[in-house]
C-alpha cells in the first residue's frame, strides 16, 4: 500500500493555552513495499505522523477543506482516503498494523494463544471457527519465529523480553496487514535482541510483501535496513533520502540533534586520514570497501 501525505498539519489542544503545532505542512510519500525509516529528535513530529496512518489521530475538519488552490490536505493509505468522514477506519486498521514502543507492555491475556487471537477476533467480519482461529494464530506465531506448540499455552508474562516482543508483533500481524508501522521496535533490547527483531522485520517484509515503516533513534538500525529515510524536525520533513545519501550529511544531522551510525563515524575518521570510502553505510559494505582499499594498497 502506497502512503501519500500532502500539506498535512496537526495541532494538539487547538485554541487553548496548551496548543502545540506538531505537524506543519508535511509532504511525504512512502512507496509500496518499502522499508521506510523516520528519524528526528524528541518532539519533532515523527510519532504524531505515524499515528495518522491508521487513524489513531484524525484530521480536524478545519484542515480537510481546501484552503486554496493547489494546497489541499491529502492523506491516503492505499485506497483509503483519511480526509473523508465516510472512510472505514476499522477496515483501515486491519490493513495498517501499529506496534507501539515497548509493545510487550500491551500483553494482557492469560495465554500467548489468547493474546494473539484477540486481534484476529476483533477484526473478523464474523465469528471465526476454532479451526480458523488456530490456523491464524499458528501462522502469526510461526511468522515471528515462535514454536506454536511450545508457547501457545504459556503466560506471555513468563517469556523473555525478546519473546514478549515477538508475541506482541504476532498479535498485530495476525490480521495480515499490508502496512506495518513500528515505533522504536528494538528499544530496550540487548544487541543480539535488536539484531533479531530487525532481521524479523526484514523477513516479514519480504515474505508477506509488506510496507514497513519504522520510527527509530538508532541510526545503525536505519542504515542497515531502510530503503529511504525521512528526517523530521520541528514538525516538518527536512529531507527524504536513501541512507547512502543521508549519512553523508553528518554536520546537518548533528545540528538537528541527531546521531549518525557507527559506520558513518568510521568513514569520517578515515577521510580525515586521507582515506576516502564510498559505501552505503551498512557494516557489510563498509568491510567490503575496506578490504578493497587494503588490497589496492598491497597490504
Amino acid at each position: 500500500m502506497r502512503i501519500v501525505a500532502e500539506h498535512l498539519d496537526f495541532v494538539y489542544h487547538p485554541n487553548t493555552p496548551f496548543s502545540s503545532h506538531a505537524l506543519k505542512d508535511v509532504c511525504l510519500t512512502i512507496e509500496e513495499g518499502e522499508f521506510f525509516g523516520i528519524i528526528g529528535h524528541t518532539g519533532s513530529g515523527k510519532s504524531t505522523f505515524v499515528q495518522h496512518l491508521n487513524g489513531l489521530l484524525r484530521l480536524p475538519s478545519s484542515l480537510k477543506r481546501k484552503k486554496k488552490k493547489g494546497d489541499r490536505t491529502v492523506l491516503t493509505v492505499g485506497d483509503f482516503d483519511l480526509t473523508l468522514k465516510k472512510t472505514d477506519f476499522r477496515a483501515l486498521r486491519k490493513k495498517v498494523g501499529m506496534v507501539f514502543q515497548y509493545p510487550e507492555n500491551q500483553l494482557f491475556a492469560e495465554t500467548v494463544f489468547d493474546d494473539v487471537a484477540f486481534g484476529y477476533k476483533n477484526f473478523a467480519e464474523k465469528k471465526p471457527t476454532e479451526e480458523e482461529l488456530e490456523r491464524a494464530v499458528r501462522e502469526a506465531l510461526e511468522a515471528v519465529g515462535m514454536d506454536f506448540g511450545a508457547v501457545r499455552s504459556l503466560s506471555p508474562f513468563d517469556l523473555s523480553g525478546g519473546q514478549k516482543r515477538r508475541v506482541a508483533i504476532a498479535g498485530v500481524i495476525v490480521t495480515k496487514p499490508e502496512v506495518l508501522v513500528l515505533d522504536e521496535p528494538a528499544a530496550g533490547l540487548d544487541p543480539l535482541g535488536k539484531k533479531e527483531i530487525m532481521r524479523l522485520l526484514c523477513t516479514l517484509r519480504q515474505d508477506r510483501r509488506m510496507t514497513v515503516v519504522v520510527v527509530s533513534h538508532d541510526m545503525d538500525e536505519i542504515a542497515e535496513n531502510c530503503t529511504r529515510v525521512a528526517v523530521f524536525s520541528e514538525g516538518r520533513v527536512k529531507c527524504v533520502l536513501p541512507p547512502r545519501e543521508l549519512f553523508k550529511r553528518t554536520e546537518e544531522l548533528l545540528s538537528l540533534g541527531l546521531d549518525i551510525p557507527l559506520t558513518a563515524k568510521l568513514v569520517a575518521a578515515l577521510q580525515r586520514r586521507g582515506i576516502g570510502i564510498d559505501c552505503d553505510y551498512t557494516a557489510e559494505d563498509l568491510i567490503k570497501k575496506l578490504l578493497a582499499v587494503k588490497g589496492d594498497a598491497g597490504c
